[in-house]
């Protein structure tokens, strides 16, 4: 006679409800997420597109601010002093917070400092003084990301980090429309002289604002939790020390994953392909189509950033009820299936009412993608490397796109807009077979997080 035990034991879980998956949104990790998110996304456009803004309108050559979009390779770079942040304790403010609270408040103190140095220099009287403030900015802004994404994968178990990156998203875009739309706002209304000139003490207002815009994140800081800590083994010097911060992380990644580490990379490193190659050539194909400036920023501040946000709430509601894998493969889907929508609009030509049928749908698509491609790269770390790992893992997902995407306007001048928009959506193939692949053969589970906090 069966043990009727037997077969519950082997029974999967039972699939969440709806109402159990939707108040995910409100537990406290969550909400932690949407403004950690918002201070994470504050420095990017201020450090890169409204600072080129800003500094064209000063007079400064375009060659010139060409060469400052460097300093946005901190981002890039991050994987090389994440060990640090993974692991070496700062002085009292790790005793005072814990690991990953006090790299955050640090991170986020020298972000402010950067600000309010880059709103008092004035750069039409001194250049390099804008420019030392926007690197500390953007390094500091890297640090943050990378303590950010190990407190995020320690914050709750993998089932919701879906629900966390969504939340995460969600703060990021409020953030970047504060700083990008927000800081131009300020700027306009804090201007005295009603003539087209540009005016050091209405951007210095408006980056004083972005400076204490940032008090959202120290505040969540303070008032945060630290996750449960996981206690590292002393190092018996520098040696065994290096070992332990550097080496290990990417050694623990092969162990666990072997060969299918390779296929894991792949999959990283061309995921977002489709949406970056084909992003360059978008405001260029908007102006070429006749849209006017408020067409094109009416329909992508407004439609636009409305339909990302309702797609990284779906990625992470579908991440949850579907699983990570299955919303990746729809969210890759998605994603080379909208470019070709972009080709169509290039037959149909200037028509509103289509632009923002195109653009919601692509943004939607991204929202997708995006909430479960961070879901999939959390469910990937080891807590112990949280930090470094994942910190290689975000590096590493631009790089090729964004090299590929230098050839993009080359690319249109040779074979047009509709063949261009085509093409990226083709370079959304590999990825389906990649995620195919990944699906069936990755036989190797990540390290259960607990992820449990004394408040939740």
């Amino acid at each position: 006679m069966s043990d009727p035990t037997a077969n519950t034991a082997q029974s999967p879980p039972a699939r969440p409800s709806w109402g159990e998956t939707l108040r995910v949104y409100t537990e406290p990790a969550t909400l932690r997420m949407l403004f950690l998110g918002f201070s994470a996304g504050l420095p990017l456009l201020l450090v890169l597109g409204t600072l080129g803004f800003r500094l064209r309108e000063a007079g400064i050559d375009r060659t010139t601010i060409g060469f400052l979009s460097w300093v946005g390779l901190a981002y890039g770079i991050k994987w090389t002093w994440a060990p640090l942040v993974d692991r070496m304790p700062l002085p009292i403010l790790t005793r005072w917070l814990g690991r990953r609270r006090s790299w955050l408040l640090f991170a986020q103190v020298l972000i402010m400092v950067g600000l309010v140095g880059m709103g008092v220099q004035d750069p039409k009287l001194a250049l390099d003084p804008v420019v030392w403030c926007a690197v500390l900015v953007a390094f500091a802004s890297a640090t943050q990301d990378i303590a950010l994404d190990a407190f995020r994968i320690e914050s709750a178990n993998t089932e919701r980090q879906g629900a966390l990156a969504a939340a995460y998203q969600t703060g990021y875009r409020l953030a970047m429309i504060w700083a990008g739309a927000g800081v131009l706002w300020i700027a306009a209304r804090s201007e005295v002289s009603v003539s087209e000139v540009y005016e050091h003490g209405a951007w210095q207002t408006a980056y004083l604002w972005m400076a204490a815009s940032m008090l959202v994140g120290v505040a969540t800081v303070l008032l945060s939790p630290e996750p449960v800590a996981r206690p590292l083994p002393p190092a018996k010097g520098a040696r065994e020390w290096l070992q332990g911060a550097l080496v290990e992380p990417f050694a623990d990644f092969i162990r666990r994953y072997h060969w299918h580490a390779a296929l894991i990379l792949a999959l990283i490193a061309v995921y977002r392909i489709s949406d970056v190659v084909m992003g360059i050539m978008a405001n260029p194909f908007y102006v070429d189509m006749g849209f006017t400036k408020d067409e094109v920023a009416a329909v992508s501040k407004v439609f636009g950033v409305i339909m990302t946000l309702v797609g990284a709430f779906l990625g992470g509601v579908l991440a949850l009820r579907l699983g990570v894998m299955r919303t990746l493969m729809l969210g890759a889907i998605l994603s080379a299936a909208s470019n070709l929508l972009f080709a169509w609009l290039a037959g149909v030509g200037h028509n509103v009412t289509m632009l923002v049928f195109v653009v919601s749908a692509d943004n939607l698509s991204s929202g997708i993608a995006s909430a479960a491609f961070v879901a999939y790269l959390s469910s990937l770390t080891n807590v112990q490397y949280s930090a470094t790992q994942y910190a290689l893992f975000s590096s590493m997902m631009l790089l090729l796109p964004k090299f590929l995407a230098g050839y993009s306007g080359k690319y249109v001048d040779s074979y047009g807009y509709a063949n261009f928009f085509v093409a990226t959506a083709m370079l959304g193939v590999p990825v389906l077979v990649l995620v195919w692949l990944a699906t069936r053969n990755l036989k190797v589970k990540p390290k259960e997080r607990p992820g449990v906090f004394a408040d939740d």
